[in-house]
């Protein structure tokens, strides 16, 4: 069975910015991410003080950026379901959101919690994007995305919440430290879980957004990093410094060499087909179905009806 279709915003970037700075939340859409992300979480000092400051700023956020730039898609990451913050986090939620995320997710029965608030407060309508950056959140990963009725699973996970998550990320950084490891920069302490998220999120229709690359003056460096996300199937990248935006969009929209290559291929195939060939070759290669399945997706990423 094919995995399911993500039919939902195509974010090739998530920029984050700490939600306790005004006048940075203000400067996001500069950019031009697709996704802005405002902070509660690991951008503001871990108080009690600090953080109801950064809820007051990232309420005053959220409506500054409705009416100022209300083509901007805007959501909030909260404090972990388990924290200490998280109930007074909910304060933060304004109806101008798109949707929230949810850090350090690890266990069904809080994805419920989670949602059950936003219903209680008539924010039903957010969508969540899932961290997974923890080892039990990867290790969970298939039951936090799944949710009764997706993917191809005939029985429903045990206190999943029917879609709920609607994107999700991996965490490198939290992951290696909650394993123990080291992280160096070939990556290869973080290539099963990396992969692993981005299957998932695929099996269950979910958008998957890649790591953080931590190095902000270092473009290749995060071109590199950008383009095996790609390679594994991830569809965006998380973004910590304005500058990754551009660099993100880059790497994760078909380049024109790739849009006219796209419909060339599928140009010869139909061809072949009116022509009653079964089988064709394209650029000295046989063309199957996968290679068909990723020109059409190609030319929807790009937006191009195919």
């Amino acid at each position: 069975m094919s995995s399911p279709t993500v039919r939902l915003p195509r974010y090739r970037s998530a920029l984050f910015a700490p939600a306790n700075q005004l006048e940075v939340l203000k400067k996001l859409p500069r950019s031009r991410p697709d996704l802005a992300i405002l902070d509660l979480e690991d951008a503001v000092p871990d108080s009690a003080e600090a953080k109801q400051q950064a809820r007051q700023v990232a309420r005053e956020a959220q409506v500054w950026l409705a009416a100022h730039h209300p083509e901007q898609a805007v959501y909030l990451r909260l404090n972990a379901v388990q924290s200490p913050y998280f109930a007074d986090d909910l304060d933060a939620l304004t109806p101008t959101l798109a949707g929230v995320v949810l850090p350090k997710l690890e266990r069904a029965a809080d994805l419920a919690e989670a949602v059950e608030q936003f219903g209680a407060r008539g924010l039903a309508h957010l969508q969540i994007m899932a961290g997974l950056e923890t080892v039990a959140g990867v290790e969970n990963a298939g039951e936090l995305l799944q949710g009764p009725g997706k993917g191809p699973s005939k029985g429903p996970s045990k206190g999943a919440v029917k879609g709920a998550v609607t994107s999700a990320y991996f965490g490198a950084e939290d992951y290696v430290a909650d394993l123990g490891g080291v992280r160096t920069a070939a990556g290869l302490e973080v290539l099963y879980p990396r992969s692993r998220v981005a299957m998932l999120a695929r099996l269950f229709g979910v958008a998957a957004y890649d790591i953080v690359v931590t190095k902000l003056r270092d473009d290749a460096a995060f071109l590199e990093d950008a383009r095996v996300g790609r390679s594994l199937g991830y569809g965006g990248k998380l973004c910590i410094h304005p500058a990754q935006v551009a660099l993100s969009h880059q790497v994760f929209s078909p380049s024109p060499e790739e849009i006219k290559r796209a419909w060339a291929l599928l140009a010869a195939y139909e061809q072949g087909q009116q022509q009653g060939r079964g089988v064709i070759a394209f650029e000295g290669q046989m063309v199957d179905a996968p290679m068909l399945v990723r020109a059409r997706a190609v030319l929807a990423s790009a937006e191009v009806e195919a």
